[in-house]
């Protein structure tokens, strides 16, 4: 039995010696030519994926032509208005083709068989315009959405020396009877003007473009301590969401009063308007506007409405809020303005006609209700000058601003919201201004204004006899200025203003103030 088991065992290795040795040639061709189909599968991947990738290249290579062509196109237009204005600065040409030839696209080709020549431009801008094409490649401010969120503002520095008594030192509006005891005039410096923005683009929503911005500045008042005379607190300025179809839009926020778009250019006067109670209509308040536009052969007519709470008769030195004569009336303030205006974007041209109705409730008083008619115009005289300015006419608009409104004192405001502020809504009011601005061409601006804001002096002196608070108020403020501003590149300005103030008082002397000030500006 040994034997035989050792006979099979012997007879069964062998076998399968003899049937490894005869599969083993075709084992071992097998083997490389699975290596090989891997290999070959490695490889066409690696083609596709190559293929895949130039593809890509060549379409943002096509993208990156068609945006170039386009920078082409709109420097030379820019090159055609310098040339129009006669603009005669450091010019420098585009560079060459920066890519390799390729077939043209037919809007290159078209581009190509039309008479070319070299934009010029000055090399400031040159840097400037490109530092704008640079920022398309990067993110400058990180935001908690995917929505772009763009950073801008205007660092603003002020030098002003005043003559005479003003209430406020580098903003002044108002010019205050002199007194031995007090110095002549002043001589400052300030940066409370400086501005900071965002604004950023949100998603369409309902077939609308979306977009919110808002405003600060430094202007909100001054600290205690070391260095408060110059520092500034913070302050909102403007906040404002828009939702834009082609024809409407809709703005909700902290705006500007949307009856009076007009402003008069001074960097002088940035924190507060120019005019502000001298005829100009400038307080903001929270609004809710819907515009319609309806565009014509000559231009666009537009159509605006909407809701405002201005917020007038805050007291000095209050840290809580009170609710306003408007508020307490439990209606807002109804406007509408209806506009034309000119087509051509380089020189704006434009007319609007406003109505206001302002409802208010006093203290002890029925509603009393405020109203006003407003005009503002803007358009081109002969070339290179343009007219600009408003014209308003009303009772009870002086929380908008426009004429001299009393400094309430904590103390004296029960006695002024019961009395005098009813009293001062019933009173007539008219004022305006107008802007002849003189563009000597893109670097070189002059600018004169004038304006002035009124009370019905009679009817103020009878008021002031209930309340002697309101004998302090001026009837009538004027103000006049003039300035140059110089732009030696898009993100640098320098200005050197005049301003002329003259406030009449309802019994006294005639109050004068003049004030000449310096601006530099960096935009950003």
């Amino acid at each position: 039995m040994k034997v035989r088991k050792c006979g099979v065992l012997r007879s069964t290795a062998g076998m399968a010696c003899v049937l490894l040795a005869g599969s083993w040639p075709a084992l071992a061709q097998s083997m490389p030519q699975a290596a090989e189909s891997s290999g070959r599968v490695d490889t066409d991947a690696r083609i596709v994926a190559l293929d895949k990738s130039l593809r890509k290249t060549r379409a943002e290579l096509a993208q990156t032509r068609a945006e170039v062509a386009q920078l082409r196109s709109l420097l030379e237009e820019l090159n055609q208005r310098l040339s129009a204005s006669g603009e005669t600065s450091a010019i420098v040409s585009l560079p060459s083709r920066p890519f390799p030839a390729a077939a043209p696209s037919p809007s290159a080709q078209a581009a190509a068989s039309s008479p070319s020549h070299p934009a010029r431009i000055s090399e400031d801008d040159w840097q400037v315009l490109n530092a704008k094409v640079d920022q398309q490649d990067q993110d400058k401010v990180a935001s908690g959405s995917k929505y772009r969120l763009q950073l801008s503002g205007l660092a603003l520095f002020n030098a002003y020396r005043d003559v005479g008594q003003v209430d406020n030192q580098d903003v002044p509006t108002l010019a205050q009877p002199r007194s031995e005891e007090l110095s002549s005039g002043s001589l400052g410096a300030s940066i409370r003007q400086s501005i900071v923005g965002l604004a950023v683009t949100g998603p369409d929503l309902l077939g609308a473009r979306t977009s919110a911005d808002m405003q600060m500045d430094f202007f909100g008042g001054l600290p205690s301590g070391y260095g408060a005379g110059t520092s500034g607190i913070a302050r909102l300025r403007l906040a404002r969401l828009r939702f834009d179809w082609a024809r409407t839009s809709v703005v909700g926020g902290l705006d500007t009063p949307f009856f009076s778009p007009n402003v008069p250019t001074s960097y002088m006067s940035v924190a507060v308007p120019a005019f502000a109670l001298a005829g100009n209509l400038w307080n903001w308040a929270p609004t809710l506007l819907v515009e319609q536009r309806f565009p014509t052969g000559l231009g666009q007519f537009k159509v605006e409405a909407g809701f405002l709470d201005p917020s007038g008769y805050a007291t000095a030195g209050s840290a809580v809020r009170h609710p306003s004569p408007g508020e307490s009336s439990r209606q807002p303030v109804y406007a509408v303005r209806v506009s034309a205006n000119g087509s051509r974007g380089d020189r704006p041209a434009s007319v609007g006609i406003s109505g206001v109705y302002l409802p208010q409730r006093f203290a002890y008083v029925p509603t009393v209700s405020g109203w006003g008619g407003i005009l503002d115009w803007r358009f081109p005289l002969v070339p290179h000058t343009e007219l600009s300015g408003e014209f308003f006419a009303g009772q009870g608009l002086d929380s908008l601003g426009g004429v001299p409104i009393p400094y309430i004192q904590t103390q004296d405001y029960n006695e002024y919201i019961q009395v005098g502020a009813p009293a001062l809504a019933r009173i007539p009011m008219m004022g305006g201004w107008s802007q002849l601005k003189f563009m000597l061409n893109s670097r070189n601006e002059f600018n004169v204004a004038i304006g002035a804001g009124d009370w019905k002096a009679s009817e103020l002196a009878a008021a002031a006899v209930l309340d002697p608070a309101l004998a302090r108020l001026s009837p009538r403020n004027e103000m006049l200025f003039a300035n140059y501003i110089f732009r030696p590149r898009s993100d640098l300005l320098f200005s050197a203003e005049y301003r002329r103030l003259r406030t009449y008082p309802l019994s006294g002397v005639l109050a004068t103030a003049n004030q000449v000030g310096l601006a530099a500006g960096f935009l950003f």
